[in-house]
């Protein structure tokens, strides 16, 4: 692959896909100005990665994974664990025409979920993945996936208890 298809196909993958992922980062790490470094460093993987994809998943997949990874090397250092991460749904990057509008109380639910579990919910019902993708992004299998979404489903359920009355 040429350096100039190469940088085509990045633009592309940009213009498709670097909203979600921002916004995917932005909830994982609970900060818009980490998540807009993190959506740079997965897109600069990818770059380097790109003559690797081999189209056992589709694109999105592909580029969700790799968030995944470049999410959990932030969480890992020492500076991600003493600094003060707060930001209102207000401050999310702008969603995709496509992607699902989220109320603040179900945001402010699904961040307050463990780390593990959270990727699972944004990845399966905010990115749209299928349960097959979705554990592949995560590196588990369906089922420890299916798991993990049950356990997620059944926190939320408790937190949200009448939130569909309260409108």
């Amino acid at each position: 692959m040429t350096d100039t298809e190469r940088a085509a196909a990045l633009e592309r993958m940009m213009n498709a896909y670097g909203d979600g992922i921002k916004r995917f980062c932005a909830l994982q790490l609970r900060d818009c100005f980490q998540a807009e470094d993190a959506a740079q460093d997965t897109f600069i993987k990818a770059w380097k990665a790109l003559d690797t994809f081999r189209n056992d998943c589709s694109e999105k997949t592909w580029l969700m994974k790799i968030a995944v990874h470049v999410c959990r090397d932030y969480q890992r250092t020492g500076w991600f664990r003493h600094m003060e991460r707060r930001f209102t749904p207000d401050e999310l990057p702008e969603r995709a025409a496509d992607a699902p509008a989220l109320d603040g109380e179900v945001t402010r639910a699904v961040r307050a979920l463990p780390a593990r579990l959270r990727m699972a919910v944004l990845l399966r019902y905010y990115q749209g993945l299928p349960l097959r993708e979705t554990a592949e992004a995560l590196g588990v299998s369906c089922a420890t996936a299916k798991r993990m979404l049950k356990k997620a489903n059944g926190i939320l359920s408790q937190d949200l208890k009448g939130w569909e009355n309260d409108e």
